[in-house]
């Protein structure tokens, strides 16, 4: 691993953390620049490891340094956070973490700041007691922003910690297979032929995948011909409670990238299904997914709460609403979540939320079903909102999320059943 690995790595974290941008956005965009796939790979690990991480490194430098670097130097100060990260988590040679790390600092025109990056790094190898956190500030033994502690103490009071455990580990890679294209038997044979470890341990989603170790999907049994998607198994159950029919006419709203809106049509290859999102860029993925999969679907790239923009008055049987959100359910696969969201966002999500739900529900047909969902725990986004929406909605009722939750409402925190934080809730529109 270079030390231009090593630059690119501190100044994308710097963008992530101080100016904001999503490390969805940035990283593949630095990775398609190398030819290596190790090395594609080890830029992820340290751009996730810095934000999974991200308050204890800082807690530690402060105690090796005597003031942090600002303005023009923040990038450096980021590189320090990836040579102490090396050195704690990375199996490689401590002489080449350091090494390579203080090179780095050249490539970022910190040629005068060498010595003192070579002196931080070394203290750190001597001191490795810095790693105790028991007496330090929640948000440093969490590794998660002060806001978001609280958050999670007030509506989980006896699992906050679980879910703080849970968002640090590393998401797991999860398949769903396309029986479209393949059936169950012949996808797994097909994976246990080319010597891919796998399991399906959730009974209810035989269509689910567990690989044993994250990998190059591409080069997996069948990805040209469309047998599988990556998906969640957390985001899997969208389609499935929703359960759309031959012939039906099916709105996603907010589809992007489109991984539902495909499982709708694999559930239901004949329904009409519209797939519908406001950002006309995520809509690339919606068309390329669909192509792969070999399915259509009508996409319209329009706000949803805005009907005047694609509604064409006709109503329709079934509706997936899976909502713009913090996203806070997902944040042991996009770790900059927690950084780049902030407590004063909360508000203005759910007021979209609540717009485009009272919106979107002007379209579905007496009779018809809604699936509102979110990737958040937190229960303004969740079962307060519909609890709300239920209040001001005489024409709507809850029902069960049979088979797969006995209740109304189904929160799935971070970590069950090796899944992502999701919820959902499912309405149906009386018939007057």
């Amino acid at each position: 691993m270079s030390a231009q690995l090593r630059a690119t790595a501190a100044t994308l974290c710097y963008q992530v953390v101080d100016q904001g941008k999503s490390l969805s956005d940035v990283l593949p965009k630095a990775q398609s620049k190398l030819a290596n796939s190790a090395d594609k790979a080890l830029l992820a690990e340290l751009c996730f490891g810095i934000m999974r991480h991200l308050p204890q490194l800082d807690f530690v430098s402060q105690q090796l340094m005597s003031k942090p670097l600002i303005k023009d130097l923040r990038p450096l100060q980021y590189l320090i956070y990836i040579g102490m990260y090396q050195l704690k988590y990375l199996r490689i040679p401590d002489y080449a973490a350091v090494g390579e790390t203080v090179e780095a600092a050249r490539l970022l025109k910190g040629k005068n700041l060498t010595k003192l990056i070579n002196a931080v790094l070394r203290e750190f190898q001597r001191r490795p007691e810095l790693f105790e956190f028991a007496d330090a500030p929640l948000p440093v033994q969490t590794n998660h922003p002060s806001w978001l502690v609280q958050q999670l103490q007030q509506a989980y009071p006896e699992h906050w910690l679980e879910i703080i455990a849970a968002n640090q580990q590393k998401a797991p890679l999860w398949l769903r297979i396309n029986k479209q294209q393949v059936s169950i038997e012949q996808f797994h044979a097909a994976l246990l032929e080319e010597g891919v470890e796998f399991s399906t341990p959730v009974t209810l989603l035989p269509q689910a995948v567990l690989l044993a170790r994250a990998c190059d999907v591409t080069q997996l049994p069948g990805y040209d011909d469309g047998w599988f998607s990556v998906q969640d198994i957390s985001a899997q159950y969208a389609a499935l409670l929703l359960a759309p029919q031959a012939g039906e006419r099916v709105l996603d709203a907010c589809c992007a990238p489109g991984g539902k809106t495909a499982h709708l049509l694999e559930q239901a290859p004949t329904a009409h299904v519209v797939a519908l999102d406001r950002d006309e860029q995520r809509l690339h993925r919606v068309y390329d997914n669909l192509d792969r999969l070999q399915l259509h679907a009508h996409v319209i790239a329009a706000d949803a709460a805005e009907l005047g923009q694609w509604w064409d008055g006709q109503p329709f049987d079934r509706i997936l609403l899976d909502v713009p959100c913090s996203a806070v359910g997902v944040i042991r696969r996009h770790p900059d979540i927690r950084w780049l969201r902030k407590k004063a966002d909360i508000p203005a999500l759910v007021a979209t939320q609540q717009q485009i739900l009272q919106e979107v529900w002007r379209t579905l047909k007496p009779g018809g079903t809604l699936l509102y969902a979110t990737c958040s725990i937190l229960p303004e986004e969740n079962a307060l909102q519909i609890e709300q929406f239920l209040q001001q909605t005489p024409d709507a009722q809850a029902l069960p999320l049979a088979p797969f939750h006995p209740q109304t409402t189904w929160q799935r925190l971070p970590g069950f059943e090796d899944g992502d934080g999701f919820f959902y809730a499912k309405l149906t529109k009386k018939i007057r």
